[in-house]
């Protein structure tokens, strides 16, 4: 038996343990919660509205183990899922294995090897250079703008020198 399956059946034995458990538990929590309601009813001292609180309440705790049944199914249910998937990965492991070999014995690669991971960092250090010589064109580009307009002077002084041109 594998050690996948060893684990699945331990975890349905740990899931049906749970399970019982529950069940047993929230039948000595009855028991003990109806007690008092048992003792009053035996005096005479219960009335419907009492004896509808105390359905109520067994209703209530009822509720309670049955969340708790439901949460370790669907708890057993995932885990259930996750052997599944751990399951199919090694199946398709096996098939690559088997066709690696195959293209092996063919001289036919169907894969490319990954690139690798040294090529990625000089990647990002060419791209923050050319980022870097980018940004520095521009604010020279900037500079010389803003020179000539200096130069130039404001609008206001260019209409100026126009309409002192017309004058004389």
């Amino acid at each position: 038996m594998k050690s996948l399956q060893r684990l699945e059946l331990f975890k349905d034995i740990v899931q049906q343990a749970i399970d019982r458990g529950t069940t047993s538990v929230e039948a000595i929590h009855q028991h003990i919660a109806g007690l008092p309601f048992d003792m009053l009813e035996k005096s005479g001292l219960l009335d419907d509205d009492k004896l509808r609180l105390k359905a109520k309440q067994q209703r209530t705790i009822g509720a309670i183990y049955e969340t708790i049944r439901r949460v370790n199914q669907q708890v057993g249910e995932l885990i259930s899922d996750q052997f599944e998937l751990l399951e199919d990965s090694e199946h398709i492991r096996r098939v690559m294995d088997a066709q690696d070999g195959a293209d092996d014995e063919d001289g036919d690669a169907i894969f490319e090897p990954a690139p690798a991971p040294a090529a990625a960092p000089a990647k990002k250090k060419a791209a923050k250079k050319a980022a870097v010589k980018k940004a520095a064109k521009k604010a020279t580009a900037k500079k010389a703008t803003s020179s000539r307009k200096k130069a130039a002077g404001s609008p206001g002084a260019r209409r100026k020198k126009t309409a002192g041109k017309t004058e004389a």
